[in-house]
């Protein structure tokens, strides 16, 4: 009997501790206005409620406590769904989905997601403190290339800021080139964290 009530108040224990350690999910709108009084960089976790590799993101990657701990303490987090019904108001003006439809499986693209450019699920948007976008990361990251883009995304805007590049763009699935009017190549130490 003491060893079945002591492993329930463990359970419980781990389930609130578990519940309490979690990502500050926020609004764009509550972004802007925190944006005002602590600028902060941002990091969009762009999903869909269909999307495979989105639930997995949230499962696997969004519950690590490295990752949970990291953007916690670096960034504004937000998760927008870019084929909710809701109005978005971002930067003064105003974001709908007039086609939505609560019934379909997969719903009509927002206005929001097609005005950051949006194309594939799940995307992670980095901005900076002005909220002017720095990168979008397509596709599904472990704990470990979140990690690894992160040490990467610290160099990048460092250099980015540095030369006043505001725009550049990710490609190749391992995130082994950025284009701009160059090329450069990831340091190695980052591919060994990538590629696990």
């Amino acid at each position: 009997m003491k060893k079945a009530l002591l492993i329930l108040l463990l359970v419980t224990f781990s389930t609130i501790v578990a519940q309490d350690h979690k990502i500050n999910w926020l609004s764009i709108e509550e972004v802007e206005v925190l944006q005002q009084k602590e600028p902060r960089k941002v990091l969009m976790d762009v999903y869909t409620t269909w999307c495979g590799p989105c639930k997995m993101m949230m499962r696997n990657t969004f519950t690590n406590k490295d990752v949970i701990n990291y953007v916690n303490k670096n960034f504004y987090a937000v998760k927008f769904d870019a084929e909710s019904g809701e109005d978005v108001t971002f930067k003064g003006t105003s974001y709908k989905n007039p086609s939505y439809n609560p019934n379909a499986r997969r719903k009509s693209p927002h206005q929001f997601a097609q005005a950051l450019g949006i194309s594939s699920y799940p995307t992670i948007i980095y901005m900076d403190e002005e909220m002017n976008i720095i990168a979008p990361i397509k596709g599904y990251q472990t704990p470990g290339q979140f990690e690894a883009i992160w040490n990467c995304s610290q160099f990048l805007i460092s250099f980015l800021s540095a030369v006043r590049f505001t725009k550049i763009s990710f490609f190749d699935k391992q995130f082994s080139h950025i284009t701009m009017h160059f090329k450069c190549e990831f340091p190695s130490l980052y591919w060994s964290k990538i590629k696990k």
